[in-house]
């Protein structure tokens, strides 16, 4: 079986960097995937008469069958090939991607977004494995993680801008199509620069925690989302929420007394993995959901035509991108505890921003501002974050860390989507849906008060479509009030945010350690030994 040893010890610095390229250029295709959908939502809500709840859907039917299976697509490519598993899954990514263009109808592209993001599961946890078994140097290894990181920047600056331009000339269609000829252009490129490199020895596959986390975290997110539907504390949704508890205290137990789990539990012992981890769930939370709620801003609000939505996010993607490299060579001198904090807090700042959003802020001023601070903040997070979570892993089981380490992020960002998105749509519903119901028929139809009491991305065909002349500033009062409406949901969500990121800001401020690591954190026997040691020599001294 070809080791860490292999992939590392035969590749000079040119072929490094090469397969550097490669590999950030598959996680670009996961990436970007996420972004070009967001751009496409009005045009989808429109010609597939998707409400909210069908849009959060589109977006998270890819991220809940992502995260849910991250975990075991890790353990896998750690015993069989993380090289060979990520062409596998690109080679799926390009499927799924065509049977989404191809698709006509809501739940057709649910099920191929879903489909998609069960090979994107298998691509994204053998990205960063191969990456930390390529470059043992801890500095070399450090940068090409901020390269990784960075990565995510450069795939939302292309996705809103290349998105907006296809749907400017194309249907939402192209949104899929173009995924093909990207996820081809990866598969040539790791075949030819990226070495296989699997684990020495492998435990066997957790089958039953497997089902366990993703009917758990399944329940979860799909309570929250159609909660505005059914209200959050009727039946239906307590009954969800009780089952996704269940399912998750479940998945605990199991996972604490089986011998060979899919998430080991005694990693979240070590305070330099759990508490990165939680502040990357908490900050993908609040960037997802930020994301979500800015396309509903930007294309609902505004009226942003989607290449014009998409030249507007660039100040978050360039935030990112110029941020990540940074922030991770400074946790190196500053510690990573100091980043993430900050990190942290300059997110929750942002969102409180964004939340002051009215009708009437011009894009020149708050909003940038906003955007800005967003992407620094995710950005400060991500990348030491990611470094301190793979240096506490063994590196024979880089695939499953890296799994770890991606389930954090879907999961956060699927809540993000699911509960922001859900208090948007409950204050929008509350505030506009009697106004709606008693317009007359001249100015809405049935079907477009329908849609219309559920997403203010309506207002775009509300807009469009033509009524007699007297009844013009009746329609434009209405439009006026979803806008309003759709803020005062917006403004709503990101308070939820912002506290969530303070209280997230202040646990890691308290447990995680401030002194900056020596070197890379090394578990024997998963108890954390490097760092004490590292620390106790400089109290010595």
């Amino acid at each position: 079986m070809a080791s860490r040893g292999t992939a590392a010890g035969e590749l000079g610095r040119r072929a490094r960097i090469a397969a550097l390229v490669a590999i950030c250029l598959a996680e670009l295709l996961v990436v970007l995937d996420n972004t070009l959908v967001n751009v496409a939502l009005p045009s989808m809500a429109v010609q597939l008469q998707a409400d909210m709840s069908g849009l959060q859907w589109i977006v998270d039917a890819f991220t809940l069958a992502f995260s849910g299976l991250l975990l075991a697509m890790g353990h896998l490519g750690d015993r069989y090939g993380r090289r060979k598993f990520m062409i596998i899954g690109l080679t799926g990514v390009a499927a799924m991607s065509a049977a989404g263009a191809l698709s006509s109808g809501l739940g057709q592209v649910i099920a191929a977004r879903a489909g998609m993001g069960v090979f994107a599961a298998v691509v994204f946890p053998a990205t960063l494995a191969l990456l930390i078994n390529i470059f043992t140097n801890p500095r070399e290894r450090a940068a090409a993680i901020a390269a990784w990181t960075a990565m995510a920047g450069i795939a939302v600056a292309i996705g809103p801008t290349v998105g907006g331009w296809l749907l400017q000339y194309f249907s939402w269609h192209s949104v899929f199509w173009i995924n093909v000829p990207v996820a081809l252009v990866a598969i040539a490129a790791v075949l030819i620069t990226v070495p296989e490199s699997r684990a020495a020895h492998v435990d066997k596959l957790d089958r039953v925690g497997i089902v366990l986390s993703l009917a758990g975290v399944t329940a979860l997110v799909w309570s929250i989302i159609e909660a505005p539907k059914h209200g959050w504390l009727s039946a239906q949704s307590l009954a969800g929420y009780l089952l996704s508890i269940i399912a998750l205290a479940v998945f605990v137990g199991w996972e604490l007394r089986v011998a060979t789990p899919v998430l080991n539990m005694r990693l979240f012992r070590n305070r330099r993995f759990a508490l990165p981890s939680l502040a990357i769930t908490v900050s993908y939370f609040a960037a997802f959901g930020f994301l979500f709620l800015i396309t509903q801003y930007f294309q609902g609000v505004k009226e942003l035509t989607p290449l014009e939505f998409g030249i507007h996010s660039l100040p978050f993607a360039i935030a990112v991108g110029f941020g990540a490299p940074i922030a991770t060579m400074l946790a190196q001198r500053f510690g990573t505890t100091a980043m993430v904090v900050g990190g942290l807090l300059i997110l929750a700042a942002a969102m409180y921003l964004a939340g002051r959003t009215t009708v009437d802020t011009a894009y020149v001023g708050p909003v940038v501002v906003s955007m800005i601070l967003m992407g620094l903040g995710f950005a400060v997070v991500q990348g030491p974050a990611t470094e301190s979570i793979m240096g506490s892993v063994p590196l024979e089981e880089a695939g499953a860390g890296s799994a770890v380490n991606d389930t954090t992020r879907e999961v956060g960002g699927a809540l993000g989507v699911a509960l922001l998105g859900s208090i948007m749509t409950s204050v929008y519903t509350h505030n506009v849906g009697g106004k709606i119901a008693a317009i007359p028929g001249q100015i809405m139809t049935p079907q477009q008060k329908e849609l219309a009491s559920n997403t203010p991305i309506s207002v775009l065909e509300i807009v469009k479509a033509p009524v007699n002349p007297l009844l013009a500033q009746a329609k434009m009062d209405l439009v006026h009030a979803m806008k309003v409406a759709a803020l005062d949901g917006a403004t709503a969500a990101s308070y939820v945010a912002v506290g969530t990121l303070v209280v997230a800001a202040l646990i890691v401020a308290v447990a995680l350690p401030w002194k900056p690591e020596r070197g890379p954190s090394v578990l024997l026997g998963w108890r954390e030994t490097e760092p004490a040691a590292a620390e106790s020599a400089e109290q010595q001294s």
